[in-house]
């Protein structure tokens, strides 16, 4: 499958080596130009009508951010580029996004291209950057898309009751009592899920703390969640527990 790409990037040399390495090494992906501001990057896109933007996190007109959000619409993929800013990255993460670290990475940078070019659901993924743009715009991330088996669900976090281990799988169980099953570790969703509502109490299990009912203290200790599910807390993360659920957890 062919496909056209614009570079968004406010560095020359970031842009002309991105497009280097598309033409060398990313077979079947045509490079249509390259835009260093929005206002650019907003006339490129609304003219050429690219199926990828490669979009740079921070420019110095704005960030990538902005220029998704002043669209009239959205009906391309994304592969975001950034050399930093932790926020958002976990953001892009949270709606199961695609992301490369400067420099570019030639592997990752050739995954992206290909998850790209596979894209099927186009009214999934618009959501996906729909959801996105509502967890910066809110300057908290409140929405995640989690993929399954079947595509995407977006859940806001508080609807989370927990997470289970289940291998190299997730199980999310909800406030309703709906279980979705995704393909990712728990560890990849303890590092993504905001720490002071959620906490990882035992290797099987992270729970959102707004959500516990109660502690018991008998067979060692365990936690009853508000559906009244049982999860298990190891010794070593009680103490951090109890102090965290006095602090208003």
């Amino acid at each position: 499958m062919n496909i056209q790409a614009i570079i968004v990037d406010d560095e020359k040399h970031s842009r002309e080596t991105l497009k280097n390495l598309i033409e060398e090494f990313c077979e079947g992906v045509q490079v249509l130009t390259l835009a260093s501001s929005i206002n650019e990057a907003s006339s490129a896109i609304q003219e050429l009508k690219p199926d990828l933007v490669f979009l740079d996190i921070e420019l110095q007109t704005g960030t990538g951010f902005d220029l998704l959000a002043s669209l009239p619409e959205i009906n391309f993929e994304v592969i975001f580029t950034t050399a930093f800013d932790q926020y958002a990255i976990k953001a892009v993460k949270f709606s199961s996004l695609d992301y490369l670290l400067k420099p570019i990475d030639l592997e990752e940078l050739q995954v992206a291209v290909e998850k790209a070019k596979t894209v099927k659901d186009k009214k999934a993924y618009s959501n996906q950057l729909k959801s996105l743009l509502q967890n910066l715009s809110h300057q908290q991330l409140t929405k995640i898309c989690l993929p399954t088996a079947e595509g995407f669900e977006f859940i806001n976090t508080d609807e989370i009751s927990h997470c289970e281990a289940s291998g190299s799988y997730t199980n999310f169980i909800l406030t309703n009592g709906k279980k979705i099953l995704v393909s990712k570790h728990l560890k990849a969703f303890e590092n993504l899920l905001p720490e002071q509502n959620f906490m990882r109490v035992h290797n099987s299990f992270l729970i959102n703390l707004k959500e516990v009912h109660k502690f018991v203290k008998a067979d060692g200790g365990y936690i009853i969640m508000n559906n009244n599910d049982t999860v298990s807390i190891s010794r070593s993360k009680k103490d951090d527990f109890l102090e965290a659920m006095q602090n208003g957890g």
